[in-house]
């Protein structure tokens, strides 16, 4: 008989790495406060996920399709950071359900709601898919959007597109520019 080396066992999978995601909350309905709370807990609840950091709530005037309206009820916005093995595609699928447990009703695009969840930022990915759009198409011209995300991560950037602080100050130029009648 011979003998023979040991059998290695494979490598046991370790999984997805790890990655930092950005979430944009915000609420125009209902205890907004509250609900925006209760969303960050949930969040930090879903498997996978960790190192949860919630930016100081932002109040806003609500935007809608063809811009600001004033008479609409405003948002209590803010942006979370964390790290996750979730897949991307998955990761949103739990941040619908969130939004559907605390009555989200999805009837108008950039109507009154009591939450949105939007996932901004999943490590540097971008996808052009319709029903995962990385990183989100709006968020470079978005204050309420940028602006918290600055207050936790000086250094973000949006893959792609550039740093929060350089867009946070062209937008700030910008709106500066349109207040004193400049084109």
């Amino acid at each position: 008989m011979t003998r023979m080396p040991p059998l290695t066992a494979p490598n046991a999978r370790s999984g997805r790495e790890s990655v930092n995601a950005v979430v944009a909350i915000g609420a125009n309905l209902g205890d907004r406060e509250e609900t925006i709370r209760r969303a960050v807990e949930r969040i930090s609840r879903l498997p996978l996920v960790e190192d949860v950091r919630l930016s100081p709530l932002y109040e806003t005037v609500a935007v809608r399709l063809d811009g600001p309206d004033p008479d609409a009820p405003t948002y209590v916005n803010a942006v979370v950071v964390f790290a996750t093995r979730l897949a991307p595609e998955v990761l949103l699928g739990l941040l619908h359900a969130i939004e559907d447990e605390h009555g989200r009703v999805r009837r108008e695009r950039w109507g009154d709601r009591t939450l949105d969840l939007d996932l901004i930022t999943y490590a540097d990915v971008t996808s052009d898919d319709p029903q995962l759009l990385l990183p989100h198409p709006r968020a470079a011209e978005r204050l309420f959007v940028l602006e918290p995300w600055l207050s936790l991560d000086p250094d973000a950037e949006i893959p792609g597109v550039g740093r929060i602080d350089r867009l946070v100050e062209d937008l700030r130029t910008d709106a500066a520019g349109s207040s004193q009648g400049h084109p």
